[in-house]
Order: C-alpha cells, then sequence, then structure tokens
C-alpha cells in the first residue's frame, strides 16, 4: 500500500487502503471497459502521468487486482483484472448509481475534456445501427478545455471503431457541433437529446439517416435509467 494505514482494524477502511490512491478506481474502470494495454489506459485518463500510472499499476499488482501478461513472441505487455478486482464490479456500480441520484447535474457535468469525452464515445457505437459501409462523423465541441476540439471517428464493417484528431481525408457523412458538457450530459441521461436538438444546443448536419438514428448508433451510459436520477433540465 502507497499510503499510510489508518491504523484501524475496521474492514471497510482496509479495504478503502488498498482502493484509496488516488487513480486506482479509474484504472478498474478502465481495465473494465477493456483497455489492457499501458498506453490505451492513459488514452482514457489523459490527467495521469505516465509515472504515476506505471506506479499504481505495480501497486495494484502487488494488491492482487491486476496481472501482468507479457506475451513472449510479441512483447507486448497487458494489464489484466483478476477475480479479486472483478468482484468489485457490484460495489463500483452500486457507488456509480448512487452518484446519478444524488450529485447534481452542476458538478456532473462541470468537466470539458473534449478527449475524455471522445474516447469513450468512439466505444460506444453500435455498428449495427449503421449502414454497412464506411462511416466518417466529424464532431466539433464549442466549450473544450482540451488540446483538440475537433474529432474524426471512421467507422468500417467488421472493423474497430477509429479516433482520429485530424482530418482522415474521406467525405463527412455526419457534422455535429455541441458542447462538451451537451454531449456528456446526453451520455450520461442527464439530458434529453430531443430537447437538445430543439434548443439548438445539439446542431447535426449531413446524412438524414444518420441524423434521425443519433439515438441508436449512439450507446448511452448503462446508468443513464438510474431511478432518480437528477437531471440538467
Amino acid at each position: 500500500m502507497s499510503d499510510r494505514p489508518y491504523g484501524l482494524f475496521c474492514p471497510t477502511s482496509k479495504a478503502t487502503e488498498v482502493l484509496n490512491p488516488r487513480w486506482t478506481i479509474q484504472i478498474l474502470g478502465e481495465l473494465w471497459d477493456g483497455s489492457t494495454r499501458f498506453n490505451e489506459i492513459r488514452r482514457g485518463l489523459p490527467g495521469i502521468s505516465p509515472t504515476l500510472l506505471a506506479k499504481r499499476l505495480k501497486e495494484m499488482q502487488e494488491n492482487g487486482l491486476v496481472e501482468r501478461v507479457a506475451d513472449p513472441a510479441s512483447g507486448a505487455i497487458d494489464y489484466i483484472r483478476t477475480n479479486k478486482a472483478a468482484e468489485l464490479d457490484p460495489i463500483l456500480q452500486g457507488l456509480a448509481r448512487w452518484a446519478q441520484r444524488h450529485i447534481t447535474a452542476e458538478i456532473a457535468l462541470e468537466d470539458r475534456d473534449a478527449d475524455v469525452l471522445m474516447w469513450t464515445v468512439h466505444r460506444r457505437i453500435n455498428q449495427a445501427a449503421l449502414p454497412k459501409r464506411r462511416i466518417v462523423m466529424r464532431f466539433n465541441f464549442t466549450d473544450a478545455t482540451s488540446p483538440a476540439s475537433t474529432y474524426w471517428l471512421m467507422i468500417k464493417p467488421d472493423a474497430p471503431v477509429e479516433l482520429c484528431v485530424s482530418d482522415p481525408g474521406f467525405e463527412v457523412d455526419l457534422f455535429i457541433e455541441t458542447s462538451v458538457q451537451v454531449l456528456t450530459g446526453i451520455y450520461l441521461g442527464r439530458r434529453s437529446a430531443a430537447r437538445e436538438i430543439a434548443e439548438d444546443r445539439l446542431f447535426m448536419s449531413g446524412e438524414a439517416r444518420l441524423e434521425r438514428t443519433f439515438e441508436r448508433w449512439l450507446r448511452i451510459s448503462t446508468y443513464a435509467d438510474v431511478e432518480g436520477l437528477l437531471t440538467a433540465d
């Protein structure tokens, strides 16, 4: 454990000694979302430095939360959650539901990092709801605090969705202009897509089919339907 113990025999205190170090829970969340490589985890958590991430992963290995798996052929390193870490899933999911019910939308939507949002969005594209051909979408954010404010998603059949911060050079099928706050609110269920469009806070132009099926191909958070959710309306 990296921090000084609380000096209490309470089991809850002992659990928090393992989980309390900054970024530990967020790293577990990235692993839960499918990231296994060091750079993938860094991409999903841009606020953590490479040095601190390496330190946390080492601590998590020592605490039995993460297994470091090396491929002898390629030299690639993967970080995999252990069964011990997977036991935390219902606890962390309960914490997320609690946040949706008790933390106001003003606080929940205060971050403006478009990198974090688009990394999440690119993993939430429902390709089954899109035409079976190459689709290019361009997102532009008016309030981004990240280095980039414009992003492209390139979606091709039977291939992972690609997230680009430079123009991939293909014709754009759908242009989306909004704020990080609005799209994050829609993703979290804190805002209504229909209302944001009607009140001119979410603009889409391009292929009509893609506009009309926005709420089908963008899968919102699994916590968006929490009973008692505090919305931004």
